[in-house]
């Protein structure tokens, strides 16, 4: 046996022995724990190459959303800010309910949130609300929280944000047309502000379609190419949870003016007769143009399409390698190669941690031999996020 041929088992066995994959290309993908112990990190970076990061600390019920930054592609994070201006206002339980994350015009952040139970100021009727703040003038800290619900209540699976570099913010959510009214009578609502986030106006409903939409299952936002793109999960019936993507243009109207509605396609089909409990994600390139990339939940398998931004067309969806069984909460990520790296969870529930996964797939979405991975230790309430750093590799927060 040769020295070489030596080593390689020995590494081989090493790496069997710790019960992890043997991943050749493990110095792409490096997998950091969210600081100060937190769950359900949301990243993003600006045009300079900050990462801003938040995550929900705390009692799960009422738990706190706290924000970081990194200047060095997450190496070393800023002191903590404390997001939410009431104590405990925001919801760990369940993973679908939590805080999301958006930079807009000038790096500025804009962070939405399903409000607690203790939570304040309420939405009208004493219902739960969709809360919104922004990062301050003084970049240091965050305005008091606000409502933007002002007519929809009923929310359940949370809601997000998206900002884009021309002053527009969006806020969705879903709830029924009518107080109490069942599942397939929720809609996607969404309330819009063309001034950075400093007044938004009412919302209105983003679809029109009768398609229903989940409870307790979460929902996404993105703006690319000039247009607001939405991923939630239908209830159709009470029994089609498919997952449909919503795209409207971002420009129409004037200020705080509402969107026109949008075009719906129905991307994930699925039939299930409980609430499947899911969230959805979307991945931008820091290349302008470049496609914007969705993933979902599937029958306990993680999926992926990317989007043209010139015509908002959807390709064919693809399922991650390996088999279906418990992968739940995707998130998505694009270095400037265009290669996309799609994260997930495994082993997770009701108060349950596990695993999260990865795969790399290069610019023609095929997966890259030796670029995933496999890592435990997710707490209960858990979900990753990933960010591509400026050298092409990618972070997994989990």
């Amino acid at each position: 046996m040769t020295l070489r041929s030596a080593t390689g088992i020995l590494v081989l066995a090493a790496c069997l022995a710790l019960q992890t994959p043997f991943i050749s290309r493990a110095a792409d993908v490096q997998t950091n724990r969210v600081p100060d112990g937190g769950v359900q990190p949301q990243a993003a970076v600006d045009g300079r190459g900050v990462v801003h990061l938040i995550y929900l600390k705390g009692d799960p019920s009422k738990s706190d959303v706290l924000y970081a930054r990194s200047a060095d592609g997450g190496a070393n994070w800023s002191a903590p800010v404390r997001v939410n201006s009431q104590p405990g206002s925001a919801i760990a339980m369940g993973t679908v309910r939590g805080a999301h994350l958006a930079v807009g015009r000038g790096g500025r952040v804009h962070v939405a949130w399903m409000g607690s139970q203790d939570a304040e100021p309420k939405a009208p009727g004493n219902a739960t609300p969709m809360l919104y703040t922004r990062l301050a003038d003084d970049g240091k800290s965050f305005e008091p929280q606000r409502n933007v619900v002002t007519r929809y209540v009923g929310l359940d699976g949370g809601g997000s944000v998206a900002a884009d570099d021309a002053g527009n913010v969006y806020v969705a959510w879903h709830a029924p047309t009518s107080k109490g009214a069942p599942e397939a009578d929720r809609r996607v609502w969404v309330s819009r502000s063309a001034d950075d986030g400093k007044t938004f106006a009412p919302e209105t409903a983003l679809s029109s379609d009768p398609t229903g939409a989940c409870g307790c299952c979460g929902m996404r936002l993105a703006v690319a190419g000039g247009r607001l793109y939405a991923l939630y999960r239908s209830a159709t019936e009470m029994v089609h949870r498919d997952i449909y993507l919503l795209s409207a243009d971002g420009k129409s109207g004037g200020a705080n003016s509402a969107l026109d509605a949008a075009v719906s396609s129905k991307v994930g089909p699925m039939n299930a007769g409980v609430c499947v409990m899911s969230t959805a994600a979307f991945g931008h390139s820091p290349v302008v143009g470049s496609p914007l990339v969705a993933a979902w939940e599937r029958e306990g398998q993680i999926e992926f399409a990317s989007i043209d931004p010139k015509t908002g067309r959807m390709a064919a969806a693809k399922p991650v390698p390996g088999r279906a069984g418990g992968r739940k909460h995707p998130a998505v990520a694009i270095n400037d190669k265009g290669e996309t790296l799609v994260t997930w969870t495994e082993g997770t529930g009701w108060n349950k941690g596990g695993s999260v996964a990865w795969q790399v797939f290069d610019r023609g979405g095929k997966p890259v031999d030796g670029a995933a991975g496999r890592k435990s230790g997710l707490p209960a309430w858990g979900a990753p996020a990933v960010f591509a750093r400026a050298d092409g590799s990618f972070v997994v927060m989990y």
